[in-house]
């Protein structure tokens, strides 16, 4: 079997949600189900870039995984697009044995049995500003197919006060679920109607709101990647 990547690349930190920090490798799938009106990725997901996307055998991708890390076990991010399209079952099997770790981050709207293998599972169902719909029977499934396997939280990405008042309504369904909110990437829809365009304003506009109206619930934090690297690609 073959799989369909856009790169591979680090190892460098993760820069948002519950891994924040953490060094780590990324794997990055193309191809998604989704077309986000701020995606950040497009590169992964307009099939107009399809011709870049390498068809990689799975001992391909971990050999580069491995060649990367010098061998030394960590995090290997998997991420797209939305890379539940897409197999990764042989990947994780061929990296657990040795000790490395796989997360994976999806809006949630395709389950898939791998999921149960992983270490940590981050559900970022899109809001109201991406101008997709969550399919929350979708959602479930990628909850039940994870299962107890690995650590499941829930991510979402706030632009505007629609969004907010979305994010609460979601968490409300979820409260088993970590909560983690972080503001919108202004470089990719500088237009969104929040307090300025800058990253550290809009981030403190999300944490006053959240203070102001006694909702202690999620943790929020910055895009760390986007405060250092800005929108570049492969970092």
């Amino acid at each position: 079997m073959t799989l369909r990547i856009v790169e591979i690349f680090g190892p460098t930190i993760q820069g948002e949600g519950v891994l924040i920090g953490e060094p780590t490798v990324f794997i990055r799938a193309g191809g998604c189900d989704y077309r986000c009106s701020w995606c950040d990725s497009l590169h992964a997901v307009d099939s107009a870039h399809r011709h870049t996307w390498l068809p990689m055998q799975p001992e391909e991708i971990w050999q580069q995984v491995t060649d990367l890390s010098g061998g030394r076990p960590l995090t290997i991010s998997i991420s797209g697009g939305n890379p539940a399209i897409q197999n990764f079952a042989p990947v994780i099997a061929l990296g657990k044995p040795t000790g490395y770790r796989f997360a994976c981050e999806t809006q949630g709207s395709i389950a898939k049995p791998w999921f149960a293998d992983l270490d940590t599972l981050v559900l970022s169902p899109k809001p109201p500003s991406s101008g997709e719909t969550t399919d929350w029977a979708a959602f479930d499934a990628c909850l039940a197919a994870a299962g107890q396997g690995p650590t499941t939280v829930l991510k979402i990405v706030i632009f505007d006060d629609i969004d907010y008042d979305w994010a609460k309504s979601a968490a409300d369904r979820y409260p088993q679920l970590s909560l983690y909110l972080q503001p919108g990437n202004p470089e990719v829809d500088p237009d969104m109607p929040v307090e300025t365009q800058d990253t550290l304003d809009r981030l403190l506009w999300l944490v006053e709101k959240t203070t102001a109206d006694g909702w202690f619930t999620p943790r929020i934090l910055p895009q760390l990647h986007v405060l250092l690297w800005g929108n570049k690609r492969g970092v």
